[in-house]
């Protein structure tokens, strides 16, 4: 163990010495992405006082672990992948009921967003027991960070699309016809494929995160059309993990022909209904076309008051 983990391990147990760690309790740790040094205080603390870790690959865990000077015994690790995870699930909830504190790491990042876990969550909510999460590194937060989006925070996440043509064309269909920005996220084999899939969504851009944390970290945005193109540059930019964020769709370049959708509707629906089924058709944020049916309002009642 290095000199810097050592003092941040010190440092975990004395920032945790004030806090509350209840017995018989799930604890969801996240780890890092890349980057062994985005480690928590508190997942160092934790990951060292619970009786044992339930994790997605215990021959990765152990090698993390020991990286931290935090190895321990193999009795203590606990196989929970996506094949197996019910089961295991039974495993955790016995030695919570013995009073035990179990700690849930997957490969990389947060638990249950794209990962296992959120069946042994579930399973430990069911059963009556804590589940304690433990922030920390998560590539969809990573990307949405330097992709610079400022209009409007609204976000979709929705992970790996099907491998399938079909199906992943399906989901590109429906990403496309979503004005709000959407996180993806890919494996290199699969990289190339996703990438001409995206062509319908046109010139909105395309923020890609390969290897974000890592030495090869590589950070770009190109338009979607762009992005078979941009791939193909470079040989290492088909190789590593992806994060990807699909920008907002640009503002309509037609608003007299949104407000007149948002007209039609007005004197036929409420008005928080009409707003809401405006948005949906013509892409425009609802704030935005809420504030546009309060002024609309007083004219419309002074029209029907004259009737």
């Amino acid at each position: 163990m290095s000199a810097s983990f050592a003092l941040a391990l010190r440092a975990a147990h004395e920032a945790a010495a004030t806090q509350h760690y209840p017995q018989a309790a799930l604890y969801v740790v996240a780890t890092p992405i890349g980057n062994l040094a985005d480690i928590g205080l508190r997942a160092l603390h934790v990951l060292q006082l619970v009786d044992a870790i339930a994790c997605e690959d215990t021959r990765h865990t152990q090698s993390l672990l020991r990286a931290y000077g935090l190895e321990r015994p193999g009795a203590q690790l606990l196989a929970a992948h996506q094949h197996n995870e019910a089961e295991a699930a039974q495993a955790v909830l016995a030695r919570l009921q013995q009073g035990q504190r179990v700690a849930y790491v997957s490969d990389a990042g947060t638990p249950a967003l794209s990962d296992p876990g959120a069946r042994l969550v579930a399973a430990a909510r069911a059963a009556g027991f804590a589940v304690v999460p433990l922030p920390g590194a998560s590539s969809v937060t990573t990307a949405l960070s330097v992709a610079g989006i400022a209009e409007d925070p609204a976000f979709v996440f929705m992970g790996f699309l099907p491998s399938k043509t079909g199906e992943r064309d399906a989901a590109v269909q429906v990403l496309a016809a979503d004005p709000r920005a959407v996180v993806l996220l890919e494996a290199p084999h699969r990289i190339e494929a996703l990438a001409r899939a995206l062509a319908p969504v046109g010139a909105r851009p395309v923020t890609v995160g390969r290897e974000l944390t890592k030495q090869f970290e590589e950070i770009a945005t190109v338009a979607a059309q762009e992005l078979p193109a941009w791939l193909a540059a470079q040989p290492t930019r088909t190789r590593g993990e992806f994060a990807l964020v699909v920008h907002p769709a640009p503002a309509s370049a037609e608003p007299a022909q949104d407000l007149r959708v948002l007209q039609l509707l007005l004197p036929e629906l409420p008005l928080k209904t009409a707003v809401r089924l405006a948005a949906e058709i013509t892409g425009q944020p609802r704030n935005a076309l809420y504030a546009q049916a309060l002024r609309l309002k007083p004219q419309r009642d002074e029209e029907a008051g004259e009737n």
